[in-house]
């Protein structure tokens, strides 16, 4: 890989990639630093807000910096180095920094209380951690005496501490510059002795049921990926991606491996989760990857807005989306609309769709959604405004991306076929979906219990329900662990339900199926805490705390209508027959949600016990 005096041989390089040898992620980006140096790879936000660019070389030059700082600071061979924050280039930085350093990644949701740092933590036998700045650093501070094993914390934001075990990301800098000065030749040297079974990632589960398990990811997991990737031909050379999601989660980590195998220029900045469909205007990216909860709070915000317009506005709009859906259908068929329905198509997106589109940033090609089932709603809606949403699967255990629809091959409903090096089966008892491929996990870190629960002879057992269709396509049909059982011997599939309801009401935000060991199901509901102001503006009730216009009759009402909707297409005994609207949300905050946005099912029926007792007497 090096040539003699040091440089990085990129002829090499090149061949190593084109016969699928490439060992690390860290070789990886050597060769994406020698093969578009001048490209820009990068952008993020400075302090202020404005965009900057950052290019493969800079961001490499940043990189070396980094791992030297890093190497003087005593790390070795796999050792793990902790990320304690939000999505933003420095979390980018470090992560390629530890790994070029020969280190491993453990991450940490930013969520997190000391409590699980400090697991996490002595865990993983960190070393090292970076934090956000000084709210995530007092977090570290607080457990400091229970967490002998870390050596330093280094701080994206703010200044270290007098006694040194705290120092700042420009310390961090000045040790770097110094250790490169002293040894040029250690950068490559180093990445050159990262194989591919090296530990590359634990990503610790956000711990939906009891304690996270740290998920043993190696090189040649993410290597995988990045091959497999690059056999889809999904990414163009002009595309621009929006990188928000939590890089603490499988899916945000694949991303940042999309960005460097593909040369995908990436737009990098999920401080304030809040401002994505803001941000999306400004960036302007050709593709995105997010959760169905964003999708869904796009798709209200556009639906309230044409409705609190209302008169003719509001009729075009209803009138477009139904032009819209029938060119959906055709689409889905593969085939073009065409005569008048071509015509109205493109009135309809003239008067429409493009306003839609133009609060995507207007360049939108396509979307992906993972981590959580899709509604055919959600579906459809997107892509009767050509905006289509590409449902994938995948699990933290399985480096995330496992199958994904495709411009070429989708069906909504699915998750679509199995990517390149990937077998499936269904298990024929309980119809548990199964698969392998070199993007499985090594097990749980000091979980062999649990390893041994998970994996078979190479196969991952995910927990999952589901079924393959006459395509290939895979259809997840339920979680086994979440089914319900009715007292009448009825499994219910929750997730169906939940994920209609919030189709059916733009002012719905999360919901519960519960019915296991009862006689009938019911819903525990929370509303959208960013469209229901909107909604009391525009019905007198402005002004109004969020329990106080959750437990107004209209709204109830308005549930009701969306709850009788969707029962009209269950079978009788996964009906919802009674709901109780919750005046709180769940949030990652009050322990409801997970990082990654995911109800944490138990929880809530836990905390909520009394008002399901309520539904059934």
């Amino acid at each position: 890989m090096l040539k003699e005096g040091g440089t990085v041989d990129i002829a090499l390089l090149r061949k190593k990639k084109a016969d699928k040898t490439i060992e690390s992620i860290p070789e990886l980006l050597l060769y994406r630093l020698g093969e578009s140096g001048n490209d820009v790879g990068w952008e993020y936000p400075d302090e202020s807000g404005k965009w900057l660019e950052m290019t493969w070389k800079e961001c490499g030059e940043r990189v070396r910096v980094l791992a030297a700082g890093l190497r003087a600071l005593g790390i070795q061979s796999e050792q793990r180095v902790s990320i304690l924050a939000t999505t933003r280039i420095e979390w980018i930085l470090a992560d390629l920094a530890l790994m070029c350093a020969g280190a491993a990644c453990t991450t940490i949701y930013p969520s997190n209380t000391p409590a699980e740092c400090k697991f996490i933590i002595n865990d993983s036998d960190t070393r090292i951690v970076f934090a956000e700045n000084k709210a995530q650093a007092d977090k570290l501070v607080e457990i400091r005496a229970e967490i002998p094993g870390v050596t330093k914390v280094i701080l994206f934001e703010g200044q270290g501490s007098a006694d040194g075990w705290i120092i700042s990301w420009a310390d961090l800098q000045a040790l770097g510059k110094a250790e490169d000065q002293k040894d040029p030749a250690a950068f490559e040297r180093v990445i050159g002795t990262v194989k591919r079974e090296h530990l590359a990632t634990l990503i610790y589960t956000s711990g939906t049921t009891g304690m996270p398990k740290g998920v043993i990811l190696t090189h040649d997991n993410w290597v995988f990926e990045s091959e497999v990737l690059d056999q889809i031909n999904l990414f163009e050379p002009t595309d621009k991606q929006y990188l928000w999601l939590p890089m603490s989660h499988s899916f945000g980590k694949v991303l940042e491996i999309v960005t460097i195998a593909g040369n995908v220029r990436t737009a990098v900045d999920g401080r304030d989760p809040k401002k994505v469909v803001d941000n999306l205007a400004i960036i302007k990216p050709t593709w995105m990857g997010a959760p169905p909860r964003i999708f869904e709070k796009a798709f209200g915000k556009i639906v309230q807005g044409a409705q609190t317009t209302g008169g003719l506005k509001w009729k075009i709009f209803q009138w477009a989306l139904s032009v819209g859906r029938q060119v959906s259908q055709l689409r889905q068929q593969y085939r073009e609309p065409s005569g008048l329905l071509a015509l109205k198509y493109a009135i309809a997106n003239k008067l429409v769709f493009s306003k839609v589109k133009d609060r995507f940033g207007g360049r939108i090609r396509f979307l992906i959604s993972g981590s959580a089932p899709l509604s055919r709603e959600m579906a459809e809606f997107f892509h009767a405004v050509d905006m289509p949403i590409l449902e994938g699967y995948g699990l933290t255990e399985s480096s995330a991306a496992s199958f994904l629809n495709l411009p070429h091959n989708f069906k909504f409903g699915t998750v679509g076929a199995p990517l390149p090096g990937i077998q499936i089966r269904i298990e024929k008892e309980t119809g548990e979906v199964q698969f392998n491929g070199r993007g499985i996990m090594r097990g749980y870190h000091n979980r062999p219990d649990e390893t041994e629960k998970s994996l078979r002879d190479g196969w991952l057992l995910t927990g999952d329900q589901g079924e393959i269709d006459e395509g290939g396509r895979l259809k997840i049909t339920g979680r086994i662990k979440e089914l319900i059982k009715t007292s009448g011997g009825k499994y219910v599939a929750p997730a169906q339900a939940e994920s209609a309801i919030k189709a059916a009401s733009t002012l719905v935000g999360h919901v519960v199926v519960h019915g296991d060991s009862r006689n009938y199901c019911s819903a525990l509901i929370t509303m959208d805490p960013d469209r229901l102001p909107e909604w009391a503006d525009a019905n007198g009730h402005g002004g109004k705390s969020y329990a106080e216009l959750s437990a107004l009759p209209e709204i109830r009402n308005l549930v009701q209508a969306a709850i009788e909707q969707v029962n009209k297409d269950l079978a009788s005994y996964a009906t919802i027959k009674k709901f109780q609207i919750i005046t709180d949300d769940f949030t990652v905050e009050n322990g409801l949600l997970t990082a990654s946005f995911k109800v944490k099912r138990k929880e809530v029926e836990k905390r909520y016990k009394d008002a399901l007792d309520a539904l059934y007497k």
